[in-house]
């Protein structure tokens, strides 16, 4: 056991964390597992099952319990699940297409007239009187 003021916080602070990344990662995981069972039994709408799970990796990502590379796999993952099963999703389901991405042309910069300003000046040292003896 702790006995310094500030360690005896870091733990009551660690056990907050802990007990609200479980949470997060049982709620991800459900989320992940109900769309995924979804798509095996057939269902042709899960566009609001779709759209839970992206939010709850999203979700995961802002509290720092999923890297965002992997919920970036994850979603990806998820996205060609429903692709390739068929199914219909919703108009404001968004599902991004790698076809799709162009990439963004080259805005052309303007030559920025480069007057470089001449150095201040260092004041001039101020010379210290002599010392009396």
């Amino acid at each position: 056991m702790p006995i310094i003021k500030s360690a005896k916080k870091r733990v009551r602070v660690a056990n907050k964390a802990t007990i609200r990344n479980v949470k997060t990662k049982r709620n991800l995981k459900t989320a992940v597992k109900t769309i995924e069972t979804s798509l095996k039994g057939g269902k042709k709408s899960v566009d609001e099952e779709f759209r839970r799970a992206q939010s709850t990796i999203d979700t995961a990502v802002k509290k720092g319990v999923m890297h965002k590379n992997r919920a970036a796999r994850k979603k990806s993952q998820l996205t060609k699940a429903v692709i390739a099963a068929g199914v219909t999703l919703a108009a404001g389901t968004a599902i991004k297409k790698a076809a799709t991405k162009k990439a963004a042309p080259a805005k052309a910069s303007k030559p920025k007239s480069v007057a470089k300003k001449s150095a201040a000046k260092k004041p001039a040292a101020k010379k210290s009187a002599p010392k009396k003896k």
